[in-house]
């Protein structure tokens, strides 16, 4: 496989990736302005909005050492491990940025003349402009793509950014498919993209000095330079070996011991990194986990001399994007590295496999070749491609059980028919009186040992980040919930369960059916609301509380409810038997009151 060029290794215009980078270093010379946008003269279909960096230290960090903050669902709801319910953290200081952009209605209504228009929005930015520039694409994809297939695709090209968002993140934007959306340009020295891997304790006096020579964009890199890239590097090196351990399932207790006492970074780099290597070539990653060792490694420095020049270069690099990529943008020197083959990918990678000289000459020219901790830094990038490679397997082994899980739900689908002509589904198995609730409760305890390793796979992120938003899943696990649950509930309080743990939908609920309707809850935008399966479980609580105040109206509230999931097919109509405990609950407090 021969290098190509990067307009040509991904569907993304050249022109559009220079006047991206024109623009973001323009954004600068206006600091007064929150952003600026320009459509591409000599085409019509782009318009590209630039924001600038800040040149203060307090919009780079705000509370916590590290200065992160949990994602604000109302901006972006798709920023969340769905069926674990755990949100992603990002960059305070950045958000409270991008808060401020958002709040000018100007910014929202060229937004929407450019959608309106069937224009490409391309955001971007250089230097913490590039991480408002990535939550700006976030926000639009939430905004327009996510709500219209219709919407054109937007681009985040950034240059030079820091980290914006942690591991959750990285898995959100990868279950939403969105990663070939973000771009990000990252000069091999500069340590602008390592900053947020570095508590603020350690670094701000030092990063402010930093800033202050970006601003100023003297000739001479402040003395303490070489102090402030060491000190940079030593974090990452932490974050990073940190991350490798996990990666290769270290079990060494003093791994957990450290991290307890020694607060690592939260956050991680998604999307595509392109690292412009200095020697006038391109590798371009799209492994999260890769580009986190690489971040690392290519900054390693072995000599004293080495440092000194190294870190003064580091800060030039940082203003040198626009003449590196004018230079060598369209030469044939592109390398792809750890393709992330299950997305299909609109930014496209020509390259279906990298030879393994390919590869060397690509590490070589990122510094991974070159001196003593060239082995780790080659084991750390293999473990990251043989984790991408095991999670696929995994998915594998799971969709192998797919047969058993629909074999079993046949079943009791057939068991659910028979017991509509008697008392219903869930009083019936409830009863237990007959064989063939024996038999159906063997196919609930299959299904639970099923959905119980899935789950347990995804608390130990074993299966693809795109796992969750699967639509065959997804349907999969609506009908495992709508058919099983109320057999589960019918278990838990014909054994009194409730008595000791307390009501179902409190702590009594298992986990498995909590993710598949969070799963479908998310795929279809719909409430967090007390689902059509767990109805039964709404029942037997109003059955015990017979009596108490609030009682009917709760009924006819339940009532109202059961009409529109019949309506929807969501539920079955054998819940309204003359016989079913739901109706005996109507009558008896309708008759007697």
């Amino acid at each position: 496989m021969g290098t190509v060029k990067l307009g040509e290794n991904m569907e993304i215009k050249e022109e559009v990736i220079m006047k991206a980078c024109s623009m973001a270093r323009k954004a600068h010379k206006y600091p007064g302005k929150q952003y600026l946008s320009k459509e591409i003269r000599s085409s019509s279909s782009e318009v590209v909005f630039s924001f600038a960096g800040s040149l203060s230290v307090n919009d780079w960090f705000s509370g916590s050492a590290f200065g992160e903050m949990k994602v604000d669902l109302q901006f972006f709801p798709s920023l969340k491990y769905v069926g674990l319910d755990q949100t992603g953290r990002v960059n305070e200081a950045f958000f409270k940025r991008f808060q401020a952009v958002l709040a000018n209605p100007r910014f929202k209504v060229e937004v929407e003349k450019a959608v309106a228009d069937r224009r490409q929005v391309v955001f971007t930015g250089h230097c913490s402009g590039g991480a408002i520039a990535i939550l700006a694409t976030a926000w639009f994809l939430e905004v327009y793509n996510r709500q219209s297939s219709n919407c054109i695709e937007p681009l985040c090209l950034t240059f030079g950014s820091p980290l914006v968002g942690d591991y959750i993140i990285n898995i959100a934007i990868r279950r939403e498919k969105w990663s070939r959306y973000f771009v990000n340009f990252v000069m091999r020295y500069d340590i602008v993209p390592r900053i947020s891997l570095s508590p603020l304790s350690s670094i701000k006096q030092q990063l402010q000095r930093v800033l202050d020579y970006f601003n100023q964009n003297s000739q001479q890199p402040p003395n303490d330079a070489p102090a402030f890239y060491e000190t940079v590097v030593k974090h990452a090196s932490s974050v990073a070996t940190y991350a490798a351990c996990k990666i290769m399932g270290s079990t060494n207790p003093l791994l957990e011991t450290v991290s307890s006492f020694i607060e690592p970074s939260p956050y991680r780099p998604f999307g595509t990194y392109v690292f412009c290597t200095g020697t006038g070539k391109l590798v371009v990653i799209s492994n999260p986990d890769a580009v986190l060792q690489v971040l690392f490694y290519s900054s390693q420095l072995s000599t004293e001399e080495e440092k000194v020049t190294v870190a003064q270069t580091s800060l030039r690099d940082h203003l040198n994007y626009e003449n590196y990529l004018q230079e060598h943008l369209k030469r044939p020197a592109v390398t792809s590295l750890f393709h992330h083959h299950q997305e299909a990918l609109a930014v496209s990678w020509n390259v279906a496999s990298v030879e393994r000289e390919q590869v060397d000459m690509a590490l070589n020219d990122l510094g991974l070749c070159l001196g003593f901790q060239s082995e780790r830094a080659r084991l750390s990038l293999r473990a990251a491609e043989a984790l991408e490679k095991q999670k696929l397997r995994n998915q594998a082994t799971i969709d192998g059980k797919k047969k058993d899980i629909e074999k079993c739900l046949d079943k009791l689908q057939e068991y659910q028919s028979k017991c509509a002509h008697k008392v219903g589904y869930y009083d019936a198995f409830k009863s237990s009186d007959e064989e063939e609730d024996f038999h159906a409760n063997v196919a609930r305890l299959e299904l639970a040992g099923i959905w119980d390793v899935i789950i347990e796979m995804l608390k130990r992120y074993e299966l693809p980040d795109e796992f969750e938003g699967q639509k065959e899943w997804i349907g999969l696990g609506t009908r495992y919930r709508r058919i099983v649950e109320p057999l589960d509930i019918a278990n838990y309080y014909r054994h009194l369960k409730n008595e000791d743990t307390g009501p179902y939908m409190g702590k009594g609920r298992p986990r498995r059916y909590k993710c598949t309707q969070k799963w479908r809850e998310h795929a279809e935008q719909l409430p967090d609301e007390i689902p059509e399966s767990c109805f039964w479980a709404e029942v037997e609580e109003l059955c015990i509380k017979a009596g108490c105040q609030g009682t009917i109206e709760s009924i006819l509230h339940l009532k109202t409810k059961v009409d529109k999931w019949i309506q929807n097919k969501e539920l079955g109509d054998d819940v309204l038997l003359e016989n079913s405990t739901f109706t005996k609950l109507q009558k008896q407090h309708f008759l007697t009151n």
